[in-house]
Order: C-alpha cells, then sequence, then structure tokens
C-alpha cells in the first residue's frame, strides 16, 4: 500500500494515512487488493475522521472481489467503479516479442496469458482509495510518472498533475484500456497464424479444441469490454448529473473531467471493435476452411468419375472378349490381341482427351 498528496504541482508519497485531511489538494490511497481486505477497518475509521463517509458494506465486497465485472455505482458522497484490465500476465513477454515465431501452440499460450482481474476505485471529492490486484503495475507506473512531472522530467502525455481523484482515476482506467494495445498486438500475431495453419491446403488441421478455446476467449473479452463500454457510460451519464457550480474554475475542470471520460469510451469502443473484428475473422476462417473441404472433396469425387466414365468402355471390350463363345471374331487370329487393345487405347485417349476439354480433369475451374 502507498499513500500520496497531490496539490498544485506537487506530488508528496506519505508514509501512512494522515490524522486530519489537508486543507489543499487531495489524497490517493492504493492498496493491493489483500492488504486492503485486512485494513479495511482502517480505512473506514479515517473516512469517517475525515467526514468523508464510510463506504458502502457492499460496496468494500465488491473492492475485495477478485471475480468481479467492471460496473459503476455510486453514493451521495463518493463514487464507485470497478474495472477489469485486460493485460498479458507476467512472465508473458516473450509471447509479444516480434521474434516470437508464430504457432498453433504458441497461440495457446498467448490465450492463456491474458488476465482480467479487477480494479477498484472509490472517488471522493477528495480522496481517491484505489484497490489493485497484487501484481498490478498501474499504481507503480502512476506513481513513478506523477514524480518525474513534478520534478519536470516526464513530459509525454499529460504535463500536468491531476487535479482531482476523479481526473487520477480516469487517467488509471485511460491507461489500462491502452495497454490492451500490446495485447491486441499478440492475439492478432497468434491467432493469424492459427487461421493461416486452418486455411493451409497441405496440413491436416487439428487444432479444434485450440480453435474452440480461442473463440471462447473472445468472447470473454468481448463481455469485458462490453461491461467496461456500461460502466463508464453510467460513469459520463453521473457525471453529468452533478449539481452545477457557479465558479468557471470547477465548471471548467467538470469539462474536462467530461473530455477525459469521452476519450476513455472512445477507446473502449476500439477495443470493442477490435474484439469483434477478430471474432469475425475466426469464424470466417472456419467457415472458409469447410468450404475448401468441400470443394476438395468435390474435386477428388469428379476426377475419379472421370476415370471411372473412361475405364467402363474399357472394361465392357475386356468382358465381351472374355466370353467362352468359339465363334468370337478375332478370337483365333494372332493380330486379335493387338486389334482389341488399339481399340481400347483408342477409346480411353478419346474420353479422356474429351474430358479434358470439358476441363472435368483440370485442377482450375
Amino acid at each position: 500500500m502507498r499513500f500520496f498528496h497531490i496539490h498544485g504541482d506537487r506530488f508528496i508519497e506519505l508514509g501512512q494515512l494522515p490524522a486530519d485531511l489537508p486543507s489543499e489538494g487531495f489524497l490517493w490511497a492504493s492498496y493491493a487488493r489483500p492488504e486492503f481486505e485486512q485494513r479495511f477497518s482502517e480505512v473506514q475509521q479515517k473516512l469517517q475522521r475525515w467526514d468523508c463517509g464510510q463506504l458502502v458494506d457492499l460496496h468494500v465486497s465488491d473492492l475485495i472481489n477478485a471475480q468481479l465485472p467492471s460496473h459503476f455505482d455510486y453514493t451521495s458522497w463518493y463514487d464507485l467503479i470497478v474495472f477489469r484490465r485486460l493485460a498479458a500476465l507476467p512472465g508473458s513477454e516473450n509471447l509479444l516479442a516480434d521474434e516470437q515465431a508464430p504457432s498453433a501452440s504458441a497461440a495457446a499460450q498467448a490465450l492463456n496469458a491474458i488476465d482480467t482481474s479487477p480494479i477498484g476505485f472509490a472517488v471522493f471529492d477528495h480522496v481517491l482509495i484505489s484497490v489493485h490486484p497484487a501484481d498490478c503495475v498501474v499504481r507503480d507506473f502512476f506513481a513513478d510518472k506523477l514524480g518525474h512531472l513534478t520534478e519536470g522530467r516526464d513530459l509525454r502525455g499529460s504535463a500536468r498533475l491531476p487535479t482531482s481523484p476523479a481526473e487520477l482515476m480516469l487517467r488509471m482506467v485511460n491507461h489500462t484500456v491502452d495497454n490492451y494495445l500490446e495485447l491486441r498486438r499478440l492475439l492478432s500475431r497468434h491467432l493469424g497464424s492459427l487461421q493461416r495453419e486452418l486455411m493451409d491446403a497441405h496440413s491436416h488441421f487439428d487444432n479444434w479444441s485450440l480453435l474452440l478455446a480461442s473463440r471462447d476467449a473472445l468472447h470473454r473479452l468481448e463481455e469485458i469490454s462490453e461491461d467496461q463500454r456500461s460502466a463508464i457510460q453510467e460513469w459520463i451519464d453521473a457525471l453529468d448529473e452533478w449539481p452545477l457550480s457557479e465558479d468557471p474554475q470547477v465548471r471548467r475542470e467538470r469539462e474536462l473531467l467530461r473530455v477525459r471520460s469521452r476519450d476513455v469510451l472512445e477507446h473502449i469502443e476500439r477495443v470493442l471493435t477490435h474484439v469483434r473484428r477478430l471474432e469475425s475473422s475466426s469464424e470466417a476462417a472456419v467457415q472458409m476452411h469447410f468450404s475448401a473441404l468441400g470443394h476438395r472433396t468435390n474435386s477428388i469425387m469428379r476426377t475419379l468419375t472421370v476415370l471411372t466414365a473412361i475405364f467402363l468402355p474399357l472394361n465392357l471390350i475386356t468382358g465381351i472378349f472374355g466370353m467362352n463363345f468359339d465363334g468370337l471374331p478375332l478370337i483365333h487370329k494372332a493380330a486379335g490381341f493387338w486389334v482389341a487393345f488399339g481399340l481400347m487405347l483408342a477409346v480411353g485417349l478419346s474420353l479422356g482427351l474429351f474430358f479434358w476439354r470439358k476441363r472435368y480433369l483440370s485442377s482450375r475451374h
């Protein structure tokens, strides 16, 4: 757990929660989920002392629940957002490398490397409480980034510190969504290799369990993205219902919050669109595979039918000359065999040429 005081251009890390709420700026209290579960009573006491209002017991359960989907809820004194992240598990960096050769086994590892643990935020007027997974790097990333901003060493992204707990929450949510770009590359790369193997006419594809697992993973990602979109949309709706203020600075900050919220929503829409595109591409590849398989089967059956049609008259000729009658023509002549053989050869070549001209023996259509 880490605690920070943010005010103006100052970003100060605190050793513990202060006894009194600072008169200016806001506090950011970040906990790993196991830490919050053990110390939430202390958090409740501090909130009560700061006159912020305690967390509702149901919301405390939401914050420590590792299986909860993304959603938004609110009270008259704070807002609650639970946002499931889309990230690659630690140790899967080699799957993101461009040098990693795509294969069916790599695709299976990529699907197993997807982590969707939730991050919880309780947004008060002057306090932000964030609850992260134990291995979440979002907190440390923002602690370093905001520290660099105060030192003037970070020139990327926003060049100022957040002015409110809501803005800091939106920045972390936006960073979580943008991290999907690496995961998107991973999925596109390895699912693409799986689809190429599926469409290869010279391979005997039998990884159907892996293909079904990939489609199930895409379905889950789609559901997660839809929950994320619903949560942010509800947050935007609640933001529009905040009481109006006469202070121009407050109105400007709220307008910036709306702009940043719409930007986060647009990023989630792009993630959702990409997931649906991958899902549609996977389903189209399966349909094309069975269409190609049916086409190859029809070609084989056509070739076998043509060969049967060619040999059928030849079998008829050999059957006629194989009958046990003494009066058959050419039976007792020395050139009878060569005449029959020549007749069969002429019939076979004629039928073969006929079917070839009709393109029944061609590999193209």
